[in-house]
C-alpha cells in the first residue's frame, strides 16, 4: 500500500459547490477508484488560500496511474473544470507531496 499526498486549487467561491458534486459523487467513479486500487480517500480544504489536500492509499502505483486515462475520470475531469484550476485536458493542477514521517 502507497500513501500519496497531494494539492489542488479551487476557485474562489466554489466550495459549496466543490461538496455538493462530491457529495454526489457518482457511482461509476467510485467503482472506478476502487477497481483502480484507490482506497481511504480524502480531501480537506484551507478556506483562506483555496487549496485542496488530499490523501489516498493506493494499492499498486502504475495501476493507479492508468485511472487517469478512464473514461469515467476524463468525464469527471471535465465536470469539474469550471471550478477548478485545471490543466489544458481538464485534468486538475495537482503537486505531489513527499511523505516525510508516517505513525501508525
Amino acid at each position: 500500500m502507497v500513501r500519496k499526498g497531494f494539492k489542488m486549487f479551487l476557485n474562489p467561491g466554489m466550495a459549496q459547490e466543490y461538496e455538493r458534486r462530491h457529495r454526489e459523487l457518482w457511482p461509476e467513479m467510485k467503482e472506478m477508484i476502487h477497481a483502480h486500487g484507490g482506497r481511504n480517500y480524502s480531501i480537506f480544504l484551507d478556506e483562506e488560500t483555496h487549496v485542496l489536500y488530499g490523501y489516498l492509499e493506493v494499492e499498486d502505483e502504475e495501476a493507479w496511474a492508468r485511472s487517469a486515462d478512464t473514461q469515467i475520470n476524463r468525464k469527471w475531469w471535465d465536470y469539474m473544470a469550471d471550478i477548478m484550476k485545471v490543466n489544458p485536458d481538464n485534468s486538475p493542477v495537482c503537486m505531489d507531496f513527499r511523505q516525510v514521517f508516517h505513525l501508525d
